[in-house]
């Protein structure tokens, strides 16, 4: 087998030892690679052999661990060993004596910033698209190949901890500004000429923390300002992540006390902290769902098969309030043209406006060039005319949730539009083969349902009509990898899979408060459930309107289809607040008082003890915990069980990527597998007894409880 890192000493004495893992599309941490760099580092012991420059043939530098490797481990000791047997060989390559460079290329994460952070110096292409940093965290990991122990003694402790317990990514500019990189170079030529120079100008380079006289910066874990930052760190991280990420204490127990040890000891402690991380099922569920699932969808699991790949060149966006301005961004970012219409051309050009807002803070930040910016707006082009759609191979529809709205500008756009294009509705709630019947191409019509905000929110979830064809889901699977987003299919049903599963989490918080629960602890229990926002407040951000409107619709819908609506017991209360004009954020009042443009912070309204007064006797948290979770996990199941969702990876990256469903759960079908079917059933059989069947166990799960078997694709 070839070997993962090839080395060739030029006539300047300057060995360059580049990274290739052969059969893999980007070099991961492993046995092969740390070999390879091993047998590098062999090289320095020739006497003719100067420095060594450490780099790679592939698009990345290397993107970190095999995870593949690590969702295999079963003992804390394989953990432990393997990333003390990375960690000698980083330690052998920056104290053979002689200078080693890193020449980053691409991006470098995880594994990869270890890597570089061994070697004397780092010189990275100045990309704003490559990506430096250790995400780790974000898989329920710490750095386990010295990360921890270098970076503290390299940038200090306070900067360590934002770096690995945010675990964010960071742009080489942002890496040179704090340190992390010596230098920029403007290609992969000028990459490996200062690189070059710097060696022929080091010829004793030693790492700072191996220099007799070496000091933490800003002080090590003894001295009073990491005193003052690790007193207050664990109770900050605490109200961050309510104790569901065992990884963040970890990590910061691994650099308070390798911020006390001499480097080796340090390393060994890290490892120790690593195991355990790796052991954890909050990291099983991360990599589960945000690795392999995740992947599994972006790869085109759910795509039909036998179609050739697409791209939209022009696309056509009818409505230019929140949502359509902000699918605009994302798609000219992606290079699309884009047609954005409105019924009044301020109205449009306002949508044109909140893309350059949102484009001069990438700007100010560093994270986009002025000239980008400029070339982005300028593929936006705002209008009242709907001759102006002509030509567009995908129009989007994203005006007020109503049909008779949606119908209109349906039959408008498609007078104009190409026989052959695409067009969609972001609803969220409407089932899109009753807005296809609008369509004198109902083959071609499909539903992409955007979040807000669209420029951060990454899902987009496709909503298969009665009558879309494959190919016509194959196109808008395409478009939205095209504008970087990750698409999940779901076969039609009112509120398809994301906003019917959701909707079960924030009716829920309003049940408990009709029943006398105290708000407080119920917006509380939403985030010790792991979710981003508590229920209450989410409502108000949401609309209490336009859940009653939503909530009337259906009824109506259902009365015609003969069907029987059952009324939630949250809608009493949201009838109520809308009643007494509380309808959320928007009006500066719900569930909250917002202080809207001024200064100060949302509180509680007070007069909801008026209309729901607190029980004498409180329910336990845990119980309240349960319920949100239970809520969500149980109709996600009948959705999977009905067909809506048409996989557990769909089902599983939808409910973290469309509404956060708690991340460190895997997903909400997760969330059942790793409590244990049986398990969940019994619970949910006591809960539907205590507060009503809608806590009665998805027919599936007591089937899989039965069988022993559980959610798989």
């Amino acid at each position: 087998m070839a070997s993962a890192v090839t080395v060739e000493i030029g006539a300047d004495g300057i060995a360059v030892a580049s990274m290739d893992l052969p059969g893999r599309p980007m070099n991961v941490v492993g046995d092969a690679l740390m070999s390879g760099i091993g047998q590098a580092t062999d090289a320095l012991a020739d006497a003719t052999v100067k420095g060594l420059i450490l780099t790679s043939s592939k698009a990345d530098f290397c993107a970190g661990g095999d995870l593949d490797a690590i969702s295999q481990w079963t003992r804390p000791e394989q953990a432990f060993d393997v990333t003390m047997a990375m960690k000698a060989v980083l330690r052998r390559l920056e104290t053979q004596g002689k200078p080693v460079v890193a020449a980053i290329n691409g991006h470098a994460l995880g594994g990869g910033l270890e890597i570089a952070l061994a070697c004397h110096a780092r010189f990275v292409i100045d990309d704003p698209k490559l990506r430096i940093g250790q995400p780790e965290v974000k898989l329920g990991l710490l750095p386990g190949g010295g990360g921890t122990v270098r970076l503290s003694r390299l940038l200090g402790i306070q900067q360590t901890l934002k770096i690995i317990g945010e675990g964010n990514d960071l742009t080489p500019r942002e890496a040179k500004a704090m340190g992390l990189v010596t230098d920029l170079a403007a290609d992969r030529a000028e990459l490996l000429a200062k690189a070059r120079a710097w060696i022929a100008a080091s010829p004793k380079a030693q790492q700072p923390w191996d220099a007799p006289k070496f000091r933490f910066p800003g002080g090590d874990s003894r001295s009073p300002a990491a005193l003052q930052l690790l007193a207050i760190a664990p109770s900050i991280a605490s109200a961050r992540s309510w104790g569901n990420y065992p990884a963040v204490q970890h990590i910061m127990s691994a650099v308070f006390e390798g911020g006390l040890l001499d480097f080796d000891a340090a390393c060994e402690v890290e490892s120790r902290y690593f195991a355990a991380c790796a052991m954890s099922q909050q990291s099983r569920n991360l990599i589960a769902a945000m690795w392999y699932q995740l992947n599994a969808v972006r790869k085109g699991a759910s795509r039909p098969a036998g179609i050739a790949a697409s791209k939209v060149g022009k696309l056509g966006i009818l409505g230019a309030g929140m949502m359509g301005s902000g699918i605009a961004y994302v798609s000219a970012r992606a290079g699309i043209d884009v047609v954005l219409l409105d019924t009044t051309r301020d109205a449009a050009e306002r949508g044109k406006a909140h893309a350059q807002a949102l484009l001069d803070k990438a700007v100010a930040k560093g994270r986009v060039s002025s000239k980008a910016r400029d070339g982005v707006l300028s593929r936006i082009a705002p209008t009242t005319r709907y001759e102006d759609l002509a030509g567009c191979e995908l129009v989007i529809e994203a005006v007020f949730e109503d049909r008779a709205v949606k119908a209109d500008v349906t039959k408008r756009a498609e007078a104009v539009i190409p026989a052959q294009a695409l067009l969609a509705s972001n609803t969220s709630t409407l089932p899109i083969t009753n807005l296809a019947r609008a369509s004198v191409r109902p083959a071609n019509f499909l539903g992409l349902h955007f979040f807000s905000p669209v420029g951060k929110m990454p899902l987009v979830e496709i909503i298969v009509g009665a009558q879309t064809s494959d190919e016509a889901l194959a196109r808008g699977f395409d478009f939205v990898l095209q504008i970087g987003k990750t698409p999940i299919v779901v076969n039609d049903s009112r509120g398809f899979y994301t906003s019917r599963v959701f909707a079960t989490y924030v009716m829920e918080g309003i049940a408990m408060l009709a029943e006398g629960v105290h708000p407080r602890s119920i917006e509380v229990a939403g985030l010790q459930a792991g979710m981003p926002m508590p229920p209450l407040a989410l409502q108000d951000e949401v609309s209490l309107s336009l859940a009653l409107h939503v909530v009337e619709q259906t009824r109506k819908d259902m009365a015609v289809e003969g069907q029987t609506y059952r009324e939630h017991p949250a809608i009493a209360v949201i009838r109520k607040l809308c009643e007494i004009g509380r309808v959320g954020k928007k009006a500066g009042k719900g569930f909250y008082d917002w202080p809207g443009e001024s200064s100060g912070e949302k509180r509680l309204w007070p007069g909801l003890a008026q209309y729901w007064p607190p029980a004498a006797q409180q329910p336990e948290q845990r119980e309240l915990i349960d319920r949100l979770r239970f809520a969500q996990a149980n109709e996600a199941a009948r959705c999977y069980e009905e067909g809506v969702v048409r996989s557990v990876a769909d089902a599983n990256v939808g409910s973290i990527l469309g509404w956060g469903f708690a991340p460190f759960q895997g997903g909400a079908l997760q969330f059942i597998n790793a409590m244990g079917v049986r398990r969940f059933v019994e619970r949910s059989r006591e809960l539907a007894e205590r507060f009503g069947a809608r806590f009665a166990p998805a027919t599936i799960v007591v089937r899989q409880a039965e069988a022993g078997s559980a959610f798989a694709d």
